[in-house]
C-alpha cells in the first residue's frame, strides 16, 4: 500500500512508521511522500534521512485551502497514494482531499476521543485532572477529531506526573499503536459501518495482549 504521511512538527510518528517498515513490523506498506505545512520542521530532516520525498508548503502562499489541497492532491494521485496518515498534521483537512480520499485518511490523536479534541490535547487532559487519558486512531471527516474511531488505548495519569512525563508515555504508545493500525488497513481488516468500525482480525492485540481491541 502506498502511503503519504502528513506532519507539521518533529515527526516522531513518521519515524515510528518508517522504523516499523524497516524492521518488518509493518509489512506491505511503503511511504511514498511526506506532506508538511511548516518549512523548517524537523520531520523534513527525518524524511531526508529515510530518502522519502517531501512536499513542503505554506498555507499563506495560497489564496485559499482548496488551492493548496489541489496541489497536494495532484501529487498524491501522481504517486498512486492509497492511504493518507495524519501524524501531527496541525491543519483541518478540507473538502478537496476528503472527496478524493474519503475513508482513506486516518489521524492519530493524543486523547481518548471524543474527550479533548483539537490542539494541546495532552495539556487539556492534564489540566482537567483526568485519571485516565490515552490515544485514538480514527478516520478523518470534515470535523475536528470527530471521525469514526478505529482503535484507542488508555493511559493512566499518575499522581507524580507532569505534562512532560505524561506526554512521553503517550508518545511511546503512539509509536507502537499507529503502525499496528496501518497494518490492519494494509491487510483490509478494517470495516466501516456508519460510525462504527469493525476490526476483522481476531489476532489484533495491543500491549502484549493486556488489551485486546
Amino acid at each position: 500500500m502506498k502511503i503519504a504521511v502528513f506532519a507539521s512538527g518533529s515527526g516522531s510518528n513518521f519515524a515510528a512508521i518508517m522504523e516499523a517498515i524497516e524492521n518488518q513490523v509493518l509489512e506491505g506498506a511503503e511511504v511514498k511522500l511526506l506532506v508538511c505545512d511548516k518549512p523548517g520542521a524537523y520531520v523534513l530532516e527525518r524524511a531526508a534521512q529515510y530518502q522519502v520525498p517531501a512536499f513542503v508548503f505554506r498555507a499563506q502562499d495560497y489564496p485559499d485551502k482548496p488551492s493548496f489541497e489541489r496541489e497536494i492532491l495532484n501529487r498524491l494521485e501522481a504517486l498512486g497514494i492509497e492511504l493518507i496518515v495524519l501524524a501531527g498534521y496541525m491543519r483541518l483537512v478540507g473538502d478537496t482531499l476528503l472527496k478524493a480520499y474519503g475513508g482513506r485518511i486516518i489521524n492519530l490523536h493524543p486523547s481518548l476521543l471524543p474527550a479533548f479534541p483539537g490542539k494541546d490535547a495532552i495539556g487539556q487532559a492534564f489540566r482537567y485532572g483526568v485519571k485516565i487519558t490515552g490515544i485514538t486512531v480514527h478516520f478523518v471527516d470534515e470535523g475536528m477529531d470527530t471521525g469514526p474511531i478505529i482503535a484507542q488505548y488508555p493511559i493512566p495519569v499518575y499522581g507524580n506526573d507532569d505534562e512532560t512525563s505524561l506526554a512521553a508515555r503517550i508518545h511511546r504508545e503512539e509509536h507502537r499503536l499507529l503502525p499496528r493500525v496501518i497494518q490492519l488497513l494494509v491487510n483490509s481488516k478494517v470495516r466501516l459501518h456508519g460510525r462504527r468500525v469493525q476490526i476483522t482480525d481476531e489476532d489484533f492485540e495491543y500491549s502484549g495482549g493486556v488489551e485486546k481491541l
